[in-house]
């Protein structure tokens, strides 16, 4: 994706099911759990890469003996750090007692963060400050071992407002206003309720405070504490905890919108954002890794015992599609299919908008994560010049000569490799002009390539608010001289805000939107603009069920045709020479690409929760407003 954009976030969960001897003597070291994790957060820094934690617990210590470790990282490379961090404490360790390196009940002892449950995450900094006191897994500390909560997640809240109202009610007193640390909070408390009415049933039966406490570890119910603490939620969200005495868990919403997948063997439970991580990590075929239901939760006791409960009814499936088509790796056997299968299907488009002309129009892409998709895009060209060359040979079979015949059979679909980002330079000067100068710079160029007459067709992941094309990949392009530009996008449109872990949080920086306000102006109909915003306010104070997306009504007047042209019209820069044409994806075409994840809220507005029209509503009415507030 030329745009940057900001994603949240990635989760990475182990359980080791087998006592830590049992890995050292079978991989040759204890750590065995914290070296898997380390391989499944470098696995997914593509999720998050302005932070990282990592937190674990060890299982059976005895009072008085540290048993949850955590660390945190902003740092440039926050995933290196927090387990540079890591190995020094070990090797400290190691180093100053010998005597522990064949020892791992004295390892286990002593040395921080070797334990059976380990949870770690990969952050993008979209909502709350990016200090390392925003960065996952958060910790709710008590001594009742059983009160203690760790947790970290892949989500956005769309009604943090009436969350955080919530605990005020029962008494709390939340130290900050962020979905994470109320989520957070809402557990813990019915938790703590939890763990208390399990020690009254004990305490009746006639156990002591510390006999009962391995007893409220077995009879706690954490799916009961879920369902409680999850009744209210709206969001996407991929929720992981840890409670102190070793208990586990993760949650998925009900749509499905945010993804969870996990594997299980006699040997460890692992969790993932992503399938390729897992199956990497652990060496494990693509069927060995499945995939969350929604609504469900994998709840790991501290036994061992593997629990799936259904914590909240699954609401019509509504994965994001945004994954599919960008931020998860495309590793994975599906998700490689399906971007390749984006390609294919905007491929007519493409070659109306060259008239045919194969002949004349190289075909590249840009960024590197496009590169599937321009596969896709490729193998369809090349399926319509085959039928052609087909279609001329039969025709003319009787009268061509063997040097005609291998003419039409010599052309062929021209792909070379146009942009290639220069990973040594970074955007560093925060003036406006002067960084615009370097990003202009970013990416090298192949020159020599394209001719006057040549059409230059570059495939996109997406296009959000378009600042890169205009500001940067057009004038780059139109230096090799091209007579046509088209740049296209294996994403439809994007329209409306995203709530629910992307960052895309306001209207007026979507270029889409941007262009629908223009072509309101063009064509004397800007008063919608004012309707919109009055309907909007009507709702306010209606419940969320009964509100509505009016926002779509700034689009309906005009056709997805004209809102592509505009934009090509917005982002095409002053004085640049080539003809410039931009397509998107059509939304009928991502669904028959995507057909698991039929997420498609930021193109259509249909948003798959109540609390997402209010959202949007919100959004245009801080766009009427000037209010540069986010909208959730």
């Amino acid at each position: 994706m030329s745009d940057a954009l900001k994603h949240e976030c990635g989760i990475a969960m182990v359980r080791l099911l087998k006592p830590l001897e049992y890995y050292k003597e079978k991989y040759g070291s204890a750590f065995y759990g914290v070296n898997k994790m380390y391989l499944m957060m470098e696995k997914q820094h593509n999720r998050g890469q302005d932070g990282a934690g990592f937190a674990s617990i060890k299982l059976d210590m005895k009072p008085g003996e540290r048993y949850i470790s955590r660390v945190r990282s902003v740092a440039q490379q926050p995933i290196q750090d927090i387990f540079a961090q890591i190995n020094d404490r070990i090797n400290t360790e190691l180093t100053a007692h010998p005597e522990y390196a064949n020892d791992v009940e004295a390892q286990k002892k002593n040395i921080p963060y070797i334990g059976e449950v380990l949870l770690g995450h990969v952050r993008y900094g979209t909502f709350g400050k990016n200090s390392v006191e925003s960065v996952h897994p958060f910790l709710r500390q008590n001594n009742w071992m059983h009160r203690n909560l760790i947790m970290a997640g892949n989500f956005n809240m769309t009604n943090v407002k009436e969350l955080f109202g919530n605990l005020i009610e029962l008494g709390q007193h939340p130290k900050e206003y962020t979905d994470t640390i109320t989520i957070m909070e809402k557990i813990g408390h019915f938790l703590d309720d939890a763990v208390a009415k399990v020690y009254k049933d004990l305490k009746k039966e006639g156990y002591n405070k510390r006999d009962a406490s391995p007893k409220i570890a077995e009879r706690l119910k954490v799916g009961k504490i879920l369902k409680r603490a999850a009744k209210n939620w709206d969001g996407g969200y991929a929720m992981a905890g840890l409670i102190g005495h070793g208990d586990a868990f993760v949650l998925r919403d009900p749509a499905g919108i945010r993804p969870a997948y996990y594997y299980q063997d006699d040997e460890v439970v692992v969790i993932a954002s992503e399938r390729p991580v897992i199956q990497t990590a652990f060496n494990v075929k693509f069927d060995d890794v499945h995939e969350l239901d929604p609504g469900k939760a994998i709840i790991i006791k501290k036994s061992g015992e593997v629990r799936f409960k259904q914590i909240l009814e699954p609401l019509e499936r509504k994965s994001c599609s945004f994954e599919r088509i960008y931020f998860s790796r495309g590793g994975d056997a599906e998700i490689y299919q399906e971007r390749k299968k984006l390609g294919n299907l905007v491929m007519p488009k493409v070659l109306e908008s060259i008239n045919y002309d194969v002949k004349n129009t190289v075909f590249s892409f840009i960024p590197n994560t496009a590169e599937t998709s321009f596969y896709g895009m490729v193998d369809s060209a090349d399926l319509y010049l085959n039928e052609r060359k087909t279609a001329a040979i039969l025709e003319g079979q009787h009268s061509l000569s063997s040097d005609k015949i291998k003419e039409i059979l010599s052309e062929h679909i021209r792909v070379e490799k146009i942009a290639i980002k220069d990973a040594k330079l970074r955007t560093f000067i925060t003036e406006d002009s002067s960084r615009d100068d370097l990003v202009a710079h970013v990416y090298d160029i192949t020159y020599g390539v394209i001719k006057p007459e040549d059409n230059l067709v570059i495939i996109d992941d997406s296009i959000v608010r378009g600042t890169t094309l205009k500001k940067s990949i057009l004038r780059m392009l139109d230096r090799l001289g091209p007579k046509r530009i088209v740049v296209v996008s294996s994403a439809p449109q994007i329209r409306y805000p995203d709530c629910y872990g992307i960052d895309m949080a306001n209207l007026e920086s979507l270029i889409a939107f941007r262009a629908a306000l223009e072509l309101l102006k063009d064509n004397g109909q800007y008063h919608i603009v004012e309707e919109v915003y009055n309907k909007c306010i009507e709702q306010t104070e209606l419940a969320d069920k009964y509100v509505q997306n009016f926002v779509k009504e700034i689009y309906d007047p005009f056709t997805d045709e004209q809102i592509s042209d505009k934009i090509a019209e917005l982002l095409s820069p002053e004085g640049i020479n080539a003809d410039v044409k931009i397509i998107f994806q059509p939304v009928e075409n991502l669904h028959k690409a995507c057909p698991k994840n039929l997420g498609d809220w930021y193109f259509t507005g249909d948003y798959p929760t109540v609390g997402g029209n209010r959202v949007v509503n919100r959004a245009f009415i801080n766009f009427y407003e000037g209010n540069k507030e986010r909208a959730y």
